[in-house]
């Protein structure tokens, strides 16, 4: 079997994914973003992987990005299946349009999971809606994802689980005492101080407010360390000084995620108070996977979609609060913070589960889709 895959760039956290992939089917990679996009950061960059892979020049009008050479290597090309991510306003109705024209099956692979409601969004939603219904396989992030686009019409026999992964191997990697206590004295965390975790970028969605908000609400001398960047760090700061917390707050700046793991092993908990918007819904939130790794439990609203696609489970990994709740998002966070016990229970939970949850175990999503497909064809 030969795929051809239509994606905006290479992630960090997709190099694995896409090598093993390869490593099963034989794949031509079309990629066609520089990743400019704004839910990216610039510091991240795009990687490269040692598969088959083409960038496609083109030209942004309208905030899309359009591709014309796609067309020419997608119709030209002797390919057996033809996959396109939900990312790309041009690329993926192209893409699903060619499989279509040269009668060979068409998979989606998506994460989101709700309406976005943004002016061109709705205006091309009966084309989204008609890709979702007419695609011959739909791989998901999660049983969230499988359950929104069912509301939307999707036979269930046609959507298939990609258990959304990092590469543990990268997370999980040991961290020691002394080098724990490198971090601790480099932002002057006390020996006997509690550390709360958010990584990610600083934006409404992401709900950090509510975190800052929680912690005034705390009894203990906890300590938030806030890795990473955004537009609304300003504001943030601004939040924590009027609440009177701004001596338990740490903006640590931008973390490369090659550094990532060391931050997790200091902290007690990790946090990802996400919230909807018309624009935005954690299609899943890899820090889960991440902070599993080092045995660290984590806290995550429940329009997170790690939360809502059944991996991180509450009360047994951490704890899932209602979006927007902070007082929820407190209570939690003492339950965790204030009894070791639970806590190292949790610890042995995430570290066990996360084991179980890599990229292998992703592929196998992929590739039961594949077969489906391409037996479905075969059989007329």
């Amino acid at each position: 079997m030969k795929l051809a895959f239509v994606t905006n760039f290479i992630q960090h956290y997709r190099v694995q994914t896409f090598e093993l992939l390869s490593e099963r089917v034989q794949t031509d990679f079309f990629l066609f973003s520089k990743g400019k996009e704004k839910y990216w950061l610039n510091e991240h960059g795009v990687r490269y992987i040692g598969v088959q892979s083409k960038h496609l020049s083109g030209f942004t009008f309208l905030g899309i990005t359009f591709s014309p050479s796609l067309i020419w290597h997608l119709a030209k090309g002797d390919y057996d299946v033809y996959l396109s991510g939900i990312v790309g306003k041009f690329s993926l109705p192209i893409t699903f349009l060619v499989a279509k024209t040269k009668r060979k099956p068409f998979v989606l692979w998506t994460g989101v999971w709700h309406r976005i409601d943004t002016k061109i969004h709705r205006a091309i939603f009966p084309l989204t809606k008609y890709i979702y219904q007419h695609a011959d396989g739909i791989v998901v992030y999660g049983n969230h994802v499988r359950d929104y686009l069912i509301s939307e019409g999707v036979e269930p026999h046609r959507i298939f689980i990609a258990d959304h992964a990092v590469q543990n191997e990268h997370y999980n990697l040991p961290v020691t005492d002394a080098e724990k206590e490198v971090l601790r004295k480099k932002w002057g965390i006390r020996p006997e101080q509690k550390i709360i975790l958010y990584l990610g970028r600083l934006v409404k969605e992401k709900g950090v407010k509510d975190l800052i908000l929680a912690l005034s609400n705390l009894s203990g001398d906890s300590i938030l360390l806030i890795a990473g960047t955004g537009q609304e760090r300003e504001m943030l700061e601004l939040q924590a000084k009027a609440l009177g917390v701004e001596s338990q707050v740490r903006f640590v700046g931008y973390i490369q995620p090659e550094m990532a793991y060391q931050y997790f092993a200091l902290a007690d908990v990790s946090v990802l108070p996400s919230l909807t918007t018309p624009e935005h819904k954690e299609p899943w939130g890899l820090t889960v996977n991440e902070s599993f790794n080092q045995g660290t439990p984590v806290i995550a609203s429940d329009s997170v979609g790690a939360a809502a696609g059944g991996f991180l489970r509450d009360g047994l990994d951490g704890f899932i609060f209602p979006e927007g709740d902070w007082r929820a998002l407190t209570d939690a966070l003492k339950r965790v913070l204030e009894d070791q016990t639970l806590r190292e229970q949790l610890s042995d939970n995430v570290r066990a589960r996360v084991q179980l949850w890599d990229n292998h175990r992703m592929i196998d999503g992929f590739m039961r889709a594949f077969h489906f497909v391409t037996n479905k064809a075969s059989d007329g």
